[in-house]
């Protein structure tokens, strides 16, 4: 793929079913030293307030995530897209959908917990808006590893808003 296409990659983002498990699990054993199982992501699909969906390109799965909605949050549990498919644009289209999802009324932020170690995911979530907020000591059962809770609180953004720091940003260069 040219520098191009890769910048305009566009995917279709659906609800995950059952016939993308294989890819979904092959994407998730390339992406993580420590993968979900099938039965790990059956058990959680199966939670009435756990939701799956999946990126899609060409009728291929790229890309996927998971989240559970809570009374005023969501909390996303996993989120990884195929390695030919890094720096495509694919995972950032996967969070805008999620942010989509946020409303002043109801759930007005998401929540994660990332690798201490994961450096390319603290970034990747930094980038689309997301901030550490608290260290979670040994969290995970597979290691002594820590964990960064990351966070994105709901803004709406209105032109007023917007128009003082667009006029800050020509007075500055």
């Amino acid at each position: 793929m040219s520098l191009e296409q890769i910048q305009q990659l566009q995917v279709h983002i659906r609800w995950m079913i059952r016939r993308d498990m294989a890819e979904v699990l092959e994407i998730e054993s390339e992406s993580f030293e420590f993968p979900w199982t099938e039965e790990d992501f059956i058990r959680c699909l199966r939670q009435r307030n756990c939701i799956g969906m999946v990126a899609e390109q060409d009728e291929r799965v790229v890309g996927f995530m998971v989240y559970e909605l809570n009374r005023t949050r969501l909390h996303l549990l996993n989120l990884a897209v195929a390695r030919d498919f890094h720096r495509c644009g694919v995972g950032t289209q996967m969070m805008s959908k999620l942010i989509g999802k946020l409303s002043p009324q109801r759930r007005t932020r998401i929540v994660l917990e990332v690798r201490e170690t994961n450096l390319r995911a603290q970034l990747f979530f930094r980038s689309n808006g997301f901030r550490a907020v608290s260290v979670l000591r040994d969290y995970y059962e597979d290691t002594t590893e820590d964990a960064y809770l990351m966070q994105y609180r709901y803004h709406q953004q209105s032109p007023s808003v917007l128009q003082p720091m667009d006029q800050m940003r020509r007075l500055a260069g």
